[in-house]
C-alpha cells in the first residue's frame, strides 16, 4: 500500500469546506469525495492502490492516506472490481469514521470474503448496506438512487443518481452506453454526470502475463452517446488518467460531442480539483 504524494492536505480541504450546495473532489480513476452544505460527506469509488504492475500500473499521484480521513458518512461502490472496492482504501476510511459502506451483493462479497474487512480492519458487519437496482436512500442531505449501470466487464455494477436539493449528480462507474442509460436520462434531470473515458491498448494477462488487446473504458464516440443518452447538462470524464497504456485526451471529447444534443458542457478536470454545485 503506498502512502500518498501528497501528505494530508486534501483530507484536510475537505473537511475545512462548508459548500453553499454541493462540492466535488475528484480523487483520480474514478474516485470522488461529494461534501454538502450541511456537511454530509460521502466517498464513491475512492482508490489509492498502485495497482497490480506490470498489468495495472498506476500513473497518478497517491492524493490521502485513508488514515488520515476523519469525517465521512458513506463509502458508495458501484462494482466489485479492485480499483471500486478496496480494502485498503476504503476499510480504513470506515475504520477512522465509522461511516457505512453501500455496495452491490458482487461488491459486498468482495469486501466480506476476499478481503474480509472485518477480519482484517476496525470494521464492523453492520457497516454493509447491500444495495440493488431501484432502491432509494438518504444519507443526511442526500437522496441516493440506484440505478443500472451496462458494464460487461463486471459483474453486478450499479449506478448512482445524488441529490441535493435542485442539484442532481450521476456516478456511473465504468458503464457504457446501453439502453439502460436512456431511461436514467429520461427520469432525471442531470446537472453533473461522470463517466468512465479511456483508450484500448495491450496489457499484460492477469494470468499469463502475455500482452492481450483490452479495452475497459467507453471510446470517445461511446462516452459522446452515453451522455446524449443521459441528458447531461454537463459531462466529467473520468479514469482517462490512471492506468498506463489505457490512459486518453479528454480534450478530444469537445469534438466528439459537439453535435450531439446532449452534453451542453464538458468539464475537464484533474487529480484534486474540486468542483461546486449550487
Amino acid at each position: 500500500m503506498a502512502s500518498s504524494d501528497w501528505g494530508d492536505w486534501l483530507p484536510r480541504e475537505v473537511e475545512e469546506t462548508t459548500p453553499d450546495g454541493i462540492a466535488l473532489w475528484y480523487l483520480g480513476c474514478n474516485g470522488f469525495v461529494l461534501k454538502g452544505s450541511d456537511e454530509t460527506t460521502l466517498f464513491i469509488d475512492p482508490y489509492v492502490g498502485t495497482g497490480d504492475p506490470p498489468r495495472t500500473v498506476r500513473m497518478i499521484p497517491v492524493p490521502f492516506d485513508p488514515e488520515d480521513v476523519t469525517e465521512a458518512d458513506a463509502v458508495l461502490a458501484t462494482h466489485e472490481h479492485t480499483d471500486h472496492v478496496h480494502g485498503p482504501s476504503q476499510a480504513a476510511i470506515l475504520a477512522s469514521t465509522g461511516a457505512a459502506f453501500y455496495a452491490p451483493d458482487d461488491s459486498l462479497a468482495v469486501a466480506r470474503e476476499d478481503e474480509q474487512w472485518t477480519d482484517n480492519w476496525d470494521v464492523s458487519d453492520d457497516q454493509f448496506e447491500e444495495v440493488a437496482e431501484g432502491e432509494t436512500f438518504e444519507v443526511g442531505e442526500f437522496t441516493i438512487h440506484v440505478e443500472p449501470s451496462h458494464d460487461a466487464d463486471a459483474t453486478h455494477p450499479v449506478s448512482y443518481v445524488i441529490e441535493h436539493g435542485d442539484v442532481t449528480f450521476f456516478h456511473g462507474g465504468d458503464t457504457k452506453p446501453g439502453e439502460e442509460l436512456e431511461t436514467i436520462g429520461e427520469s432525471y434531470d442531470i446537472d453533473l454526470g461522470v463517466l468512465a473515458f479511456g483508450s484500448d491498448g495491450w496489457i499484460p494477462d492477469k494470468e499469463t502475463r502475455e500482452p492481450k488487446y483490452t479495452k475497459w473504458y467507453s471510446d470517445e464516440n461511446e462516452i459522446a452517446d452515453a451522455a446524449n443518452a443521459l441528458q447531461l447538462d454537463t459531462l466529467l470524464p473520468t479514469h482517462w488518467d490512471m492506468w498506463k497504456g489505457l490512459t486518453a485526451d479528454p480534450t478530444a471529447l469537445y469534438d466528439h460531442t459537439r453535435s450531439y444534443e446532449y452534453p451542453n458542457a464538458l468539464e475537464i478536470i484533474e487529480i484534486g480539483d474540486r468542483v461546486e454545485l449550487n
